[in-house]
C-alpha cells in the first residue's frame, strides 16, 4: 500500500514540485520504484501483478502527458525503465523467496 500510494506521489506530482537533479536521475527513480512496487506486490501475492505494472508503467506515461495542470511530458523511455525496474524486483523476489525457502547457512 504504501509503495503504491509512493508511485502516485512520485508519477503524478506537478513538474513545479518535482526537485531538480543530475540528469538520468529520473530514470533511477523509476527503475527503483517499480521494482518496489514487483517486489512488495509479489511479497504480497497480488494476482497478475506484474503485467498489470506493465500497463500502470504505460498508463502513468500517456496521464503525465495529457493531465494539463501537471505539466509533466510523458516518456516513452521512462516506460521502459519502468519494465526494466519490474524486472529487477522480480528477480529480487525470487531471490529473496528462494534464499528463505533454503533456510539460514550453517558453517563447519
Amino acid at each position: 500500500m504504501i509503495a503504491a500510494l509512493l508511485s502516485v506521489v512520485v508519477l503524478f506530482t506537478p513538474e513545479s514540485g518535482v526537485p531538480s537533479s543530475p540528469p538520468g536521475t529520473d530514470k533511477v527513480v523509476h527503475t527503483l520504484l517499480f521494482a518496489l512496487l514487483a517486489f512488495t506486490g509479489l511479497y504480497a501475492k497480488i494476482p497478475h501483478i506484474l503485467p498489470l505494472l506493465v500497463i500502470y508503467a504505460g498508463v502513468s506515461e500517456v496521464l503525465q502527458q495529457l493531465v494539463t495542470p501537471l505539466h509533466r511530458s510523458g516518456d516513452v523511455l521512462d516506460a521502459l525503465v519502468d519494465v526494466v525496474g519490474i524486472g529487477l524486483g522480480w528477480a529480487t523476489a525470487t531471490w529473496w523467496t528462494r534464499s528463505r525457502r533454503r533456510g539460514p547457512r550453517t558453517t563447519r
